[in-house]
């Protein structure tokens, strides 16, 4: 399957294989809904006195649906009021993806030079001192055991994890004319699908989407977190769109891409309804 994938990605025969992506049916229809709800969330008036208040609240809102996703499905208050994640595994997973949120912000300038930069960054961010030294930072090696508790597709070797990761790269280097919501929905699945690092490859490939939404400019002060979105759509439907992504049908891709951009509808619903809170009063 998940040659099926690389082989429309890396297609010699399209100069800017993303921008094709952007033609499936359906696509351009998720591209224009996320668009105008974007820029509805961003007119609000509340964003124009406190906007550092939503994007605080949008961080860890984030953290919160992307942790979920991994299995550590905590209540947004509990998240808010702990500060040691040393714990059990939950705990150092909720502690992750808010270190990720955190980092991803510092990051962005980065992003489109040295995309393999980041993510190692990333991956030693998310782990924190949990893993073995050897291991963080850097793709796993032939042999490694991949830990990723939600996504159970077969894992690409190590070799040719290396060959895709490079691939995506150049990708992401070259740039493209698709739209932002096409790029981030492709560097999401793609890091799912090679599962490059031994662990918290699920929070990366969060975290990188969240990068390209924010540097692209659809989302330049990070108040539209996907990743609600994608927690409130639920885990199987999360696995169900991904599993289409990997068969590599325009179908499948065009599912994959859609699904993301309700989830970036749903952060931004999540959002509006803080501007609302704060509007009022009560937040």
């Amino acid at each position: 399957m998940w040659g099926r994938v690389a082989s429309l990605l890396m297609s010699t025969t399209a100069a800017d294989p993303l921008a094709a992506l952007a033609a499936l049916p359906g696509v351009t229809d998720a591209v224009d809904s996320v668009r105008k709800a974007v820029d509805r969330v961003y007119g609000h008036r509340v964003m124009r006195r406190r906007s550092n208040e939503v994007t605080a609240e949008a961080a860890l809102r984030g953290a919160r649906g992307s942790a979920a996703l991994s299995g550590a499905d905590w209540n947004l208050e509990e998240v808010r009021r702990r500060t040691d994640f040393r714990g059990d595994e939950e705990a150092r997973t909720i502690g992750a993806a808010l270190r990720l949120t955190a980092e991803a912000g510092q990051l962005l300038s980065i992003w489109r030079q040295s995309p393999l930069r980041v993510l190692a960054r990333l991956h030693l961010v998310a782990a924190g001192g949990a893993s073995p030294e050897d291991a963080v930072g850097r793709p796993r090696l032939a042999g490694e055991a991949v830990e990723e508790p939600l996504i159970e597709a077969p894992v690409p070797p190590a070799g040719e994890v290396a060959g895709r990761l490079e691939g995506l790269s150049q990708l992401i280097i070259a740039g493209s004319a698709a739209p932002a919501l096409v790029s981030a929905a492709v560097v999401h699945g793609e890091l799912l699908a090679l599962r490059p690092f031994s662990s918290h490859n699920g929070l990366v490939a969060r975290t990188a989407e969240r990068i390209v939404l924010i540097g692209s400019g659809l989302d330049p002060k990070s108040i539209c977190p996907a990743e609600v979105g994608h927690a409130e759509q639920g885990r199987a439907a999360y696995v169900a769109a991904f599993e289409g992504y990997l068969t590599g049908t325009p179908e499948g891709m065009a599912a994959w891409i859609a699904h993301c951009g309700r989830a970036v509808e749903l952060g931004v619903r999540e959002s509006t309804a803080v501007c609302e809170a704060l509007q009022r009063g009560a937040a």
